[in-house]
């Protein structure tokens, strides 16, 4: 037995080997049908509004790719595989059962709404559903929570931030018998709650301004996803138009902008410039595309089927490069030029004429240098492509096919001077092992790295943010599509049967309806239908169990992102179909969705202990109570600059880059904003640098941009406490806060308190605790008056402060202490 698993480890060892340096099988260069006649303009350095006009002309001669696709399925059955590898062979290729019984596939029907005892709890049918459930377990609801902490819980779940004191104060006092409504109708209209929304969303798109792996290259325009994202939810788009603008805007709404800059929903891939595998990329690429969507829209785990036939869930192989095969024609382009020019795009052509007015000599020097040598040049980058690129990249343009075209799109997209020049660079410092040396060479590229270093001396010049182009996914205005396959072991070199675009048969047993456009292939417009159709069984449970994730700390379905057998199943299934059927009757609209959940009684219940709970429900699955949450990253930066009165309220725009901590070490990687203003926005704006995630929101658990980030987990940890407590940034917002609070309470420090705990906690401090907060104050303005006397400490004092107030620096200093102690509690960091 042992012999035999050391032969199929080493086995399956030598055919890695052999997959990494034998020559690849050539299976993309062949048409699917017929390409085309009329030749295709060029789109790769053109707009998106350029697309549409005929596909380029086929090669005439016989394709090889099915021919090879068999040889190579002939050659894996022939060879003397180890079992493992032919039970994956097998398994990859062999039919799954139609359909699964597992629930969430099962088809979305109304739920008849629970009798219940206590009916006047009922204020929604959201609380009929929790209801039944605590009943039958002899449980009751907890009573309301007070006003005051119903309004800061509401508006840091809508808002994302802490309410002023002036807005719990006309909450409190509201007696009219809409006082909930009016709450409700307020939050959900104000901008602010397509900002919280939008950052939940960009969560699940990965979303970040930065590419990723070693360069971590600026991606100039993908702010504008992100605003395109706030607005949607701003405007209450309807759900299913929200998926289907992601997903096939460019097909479904080409003249419309706004859908073109959706579709950077799958453009939020980490993506490696330099890789040399094209081939290997474009898969990457696509997988990661097909993973996402498989995970934040239908809740399932896709990615599982990709090497192997989904161990838990009825989902094949098959399944999975059928559903990738709706992607095969996407490209992304980068360089749409915007359809109007707004403030930003101007200050950026301001700005960049001015850097190129002023480098105008030394590029020009720079490219004439370059066109010397640029044919041998584009030829040395071009040859340092793997074997399967090369093909494509040096076929003729005549004979390109769906495969060739996205090769030779990408290499475009990530050539530059800069890559030419590593021809000069490459030779000259090869010191003449190189045949191509020459001094000639050696002498130019001395003269050429010269200029170069000349050029950084005007990096300030360029602009720093902001551009006047859009990014999108695109299918370049050709119709026909690359060949897709199941890889055996998810290895893309190793292609099995081919695939046609299909839904998982687990779930549906509807067939695409593809309907090709003169410029795009129409897989992903029958994509988008599917999944954002009523029928669909999964789109509208995962949405609104996302959505209820964010209001009660868990999901009715635990797991999120998955639907599956491995995920948990849902607690209360009943009010999961509710809620879902309820959202596709009401037009997907998320708006109401929200706001159902905030007037339900289930919402509005206390969050104090009961042991009665613990002991029957200890996980509080029932909602008996209402769950205390920590504050995410955001909500605790962004509430802290509202109790500041700091916070910018400016909505959209280019990424900002907020003050970071002087040892950080990121470099040209993390530019601080110049503009005070740009530093104290919400954190929804600050660059997503994949390599330097922001260092006070990383500390509580910000998105991992790398992948589809399902939900916040919250760890405790000193370094948290830390951060905060030794914040430079955090201390000076806590200056201003008690600058703020001697403004708005004058000098009686009993006021002083009990205005911090408004500003803070919605709420006046007890008796006790101010007793306590005096103390402090006095033991530590001591403690301060020493130190200071001893000439080892400096005074921070209270800003902002209005008027000629005149306080002892000592006792202020104190104060400022003791703002910062209290800003650092854990009542200012929790919502309950």
């Amino acid at each position: 037995m042992k012999k035999k698993l050391y032969l199929a480890v080493m086995w399956g060892l030598a055919g890695t080997v052999a997959g990494e340096v034998g020559a690849a099988v050539d299976l993309f260069n062949s048409p699917v049908g017929v390409i085309g006649e009329k030749k295709q303009p060029d789109l790769f350095n053109g707009s998106v509004g350029s697309i549409g006009a005929q596909p380029v002309a086929a090669d005439s001669k016989p394709a090889s790719a099915e021919v090879k696709a068999q040889q190579a399925v002939e050659a894996l059955q022939a060879a003397p595989a180890a079992p493992d590898n032919k039970q994956a062979a097998a398994e990859a290729q062999a039919p799954q059962p139609a359909k699964s019984k597992l629930w969430s596939y099962q088809p979305l029907k109304a739920p008849d709404q629970p009798a219940v005892n206590n009916k006047s709890w009922v204020r929604t049918p959201i609380d009929a559903f929790v209801l039944a459930p605590l009943e039958a377990k002899g449980l009751t609801p907890s009573p309301d929570a007070d006003r005051a902490a119903f309004v800061r819980r509401a508006t840091l779940d809508a808002w994302g931030v802490i309410p002023s004191p002036e807005d719990v104060a006309t909450f409190v006092n509201d007696t009219s018998p809409d006082a909930y409504e009016k709450l409700a109708d307020r939050l959900l209209a104000s901008p602010k709650y397509g900002e919280r929304q939008a950052r939940r969303w960009l969560d699940l798109a990965r979303y970040a301004d930065s590419t990723g792996f070693q360069n971590d290259n600026t991606r100039p325009n993908m702010w504008r996803y992100r605003d395109y994202v706030i607005n949607a939810f701003n405007q209450d788009k309807p759900y299913s138009r929200f998926i289907q603008e992601q997903l096939a805007g460019d097909e479904l709404y080409p003249d419309n902008q706004e859908a073109l800059i959706a579709t950077g929903y799958m453009a939020h891939f980490p993506d490696n410039h330099n890789s040399r595998d094209l081939v290997q990329r474009k898969y990457q690429i696509t997988t990661d595309i097909t993973d996402t969507v498989g995970k934040v829209f239908l809740g399932q785990t896709m990615e599982c089927a990709r090497c192997h036939n989904h161990k838990f869930d009825k989902i094949s192989q098959k399944d999975y490069f059928s559903l990738q095969a709706f992607f095969a024609n996407l490209s992304a382009v980068d360089n749409i030029p915007t359809a109007k020019k707004g403030e930003v795009e101007r200050k950026y052509d301001v700005t960049l004429a001015k850097w190129e007015d002023a480098t105008k000599d030394i590029r020009g020097k720079q490219k004439a240098i370059i066109d010397t040598v640029r044919e041998q040049a584009e030829k040395h980058h071009k040859e340092r492509y793997l074997t399967d690129s090369r093909e494509a990249i040096f076929k003729p343009k005549s004979q390109w096919n769906a495969q060739d075209r996205w090769i030779n799109h990408r290499l475009g997209y990530i050539t530059d001077e800069r890559s030419l020049a590593a021809y000069l660079r490459d030779t000259a410092e090869s010191k003449g092992a190189d045949k191509n040396y020459t001094k000639e060479i050696a002498d130019k590229w001395t003269e050429y790295d010269k200029l170069s270093e000349e050029l950084k001396k005007f990096n300030d010049l360029k602009p720093k943010s902001g551009s006047t182009e859009i990014s999108a996914m695109t299918e370049l205005g050709y119709p026909d599509a690359p060949p897709s396959y199941v890889f055996f072991g998810g290895d893309h070199e190793r292609p099995l049967e081919q695939v046609q675009p299909a839904f998982p048969e687990a779930i549906t047993d509807e067939k695409p309806d593809i309907k090709p456009t003169a410029f795009s292939s129409g897989r992903r417009t029958a994509l988008a239908n599917w999944i954002a159709s009523s029928n669909n069984p999964l789109t509208a449970r995962v949405f609104v169990n996302r959505v209820w994730e964010q209001y009660f700390g868990h999901g009715i379905v635990e797991t999120v992102s998955d639907f599956g057998k491995a995920g948990q199943k849902p607690t209360n299934p009943e009010l999961l179909d509710y809620l879902a059927d309820n959202f596709i009757k009401q037009g997907w609209s998320v708006k109401k969705l929200h706001r159902d959940i905030l007037l339900s009684s289930a919402y509005r219940q206390s969050s104090a202990y009961r042991e009665d709970v613990s002991k029957a429900d200890p996980d509080n699955k029932l909602l008996a109570v209402f769950p205390r949450k920590r504050l995410e990253a955001e909500q605790i930066r962004d509430s802290l600059l509202v109790a500041s009165g700091k916070l910018e309220d400016k909505i959209g725009g280019p990424s900002v880059f907020p003050p970071v901590p002087a040892n950080l070490g990121a470099g040209n990687q993390w530019e601080v904003s110049k503009d005070v203003h740009d530093q104290n926005r919400r954190s929804l704006y600050i660059f997503t640098r994949r390599s330097v995630p922001y260092p006070l929101l990383e500390s509580f658990n910000m998105a991992s941009a790398q992948e589809e980030h399902s939900k916040r987990e919250v760890t405790t940890s000193p370094l948290q406490s830390l951060t905060l407590f030794n914040s430079d940034v955090v201390f000076g917002w806590s200056q201003a806060l008690a600058g703020r609070v001697i403004n708005e309470a004058g000098n009686d420090e009993a006021a002083q308190l009990d205005r911090l705990y408004q500003i803070l906690f919605s709420r006046a401090a007890t008796g006790s605790e101010k007793e306590t907060l005096q103390k402090f104050l006095n033991n530590h303005e001591k403690v301060v008056r020493e130190k200071t006397a001893e000439g080892k400490f400096a005074v921070s004092i209270p800003t902002g402060l209005k008027g000629d107030q005149k306080l002892d620096p000592i006792r202020a200093a104190a104060f400022v202490d003791l703002v910062h102690t209290v800003a650092n509690s854990n009542e200012f960091i929790y919502r309950f």
